[in-house]
């Protein structure tokens, strides 16, 4: 039996069975961060099953093509969704995450984006070609955040005027607050009006 992946620890949580939303992690961003910690209380809420992705980037990662990269997140990815089958019908994602925005698209699943990589003109491409209802969340202060390519790709946008790429307020920690209320609060509205 071949030892398990150093990089893929997932954590479950059972809500229905036949609606299950994986919580993808950003580079640096695992899901016991403030973001990825309230869109599993949401899911929870609205009653799905979530399989959250834990792992470590490999240390040369940011060194890699923009591709290998993709690659590289798509295997994590696409191995957990592949193991929930059919079930598996939303991604939620932190920047790293993103990456996996190819995988969302072709199987036509609702996604929502925190901090898209809307840099990479692979993840524009991946959303423009997505035909599922698609969140995308960042700041205005994040430089991977890209208002025109949000604005462009047709799918639902909110942007936080001045949050960085951690969607927090530069040395305002009460502010950061509220901006985590906002974004926890459209991601319930999106999660809600899913009709999956």
């Amino acid at each position: 039996m071949p030892a398990p992946s150093p990089f893929a620890l997932p954590t479950r949580f059972d809500g229905d069975p036949d609606r299950v939303a994986l919580v993808i992690p950003g580079g640096g961003y695992s899901p016991a961060r403030p973001l990825l910690h309230f869109a599993r209380a949401v899911l929870l809420h609205h009653g799905w099953t979530v399989q959250e992705l834990w792992w470590q980037a490999p240390h040369d990662l940011p060194q890699l093509t923009v591709d290998d990269r993709i690659a590289w997140v798509e295997r994590q990815v696409g191995g957990a969704v592949a193991a929930e089958g059919e079930a598996c019908r939303l991604l939620v994602g932190k920047s790293l995450g993103s990456l996996a925005c190819g995988i969302a698209a072709d199987r036509r699943m609702a996604a929502a984006w925190l901090t898209p990589v809307l840099t990479f003109d692979q993840v524009a491409r991946s959303l423009r070609r997505s035909e599922a209802p698609t969140l995308l969340v960042g700041g205005s202060a994040d430089k991977l955040w890209d208002r025109q390519v949000a604005g462009s790709v047709g799918h639902e946008v909110l942007e936080v005027p001045s949050a960085d790429h951690s969607l927090e307020l530069a040395d305002d920690p009460v502010g950061s607050v509220g901006v985590l209320r906002q974004v926890v609060s459209r991601l319930d509205r999106f999660v809600g009006s899913l009709e999956i």
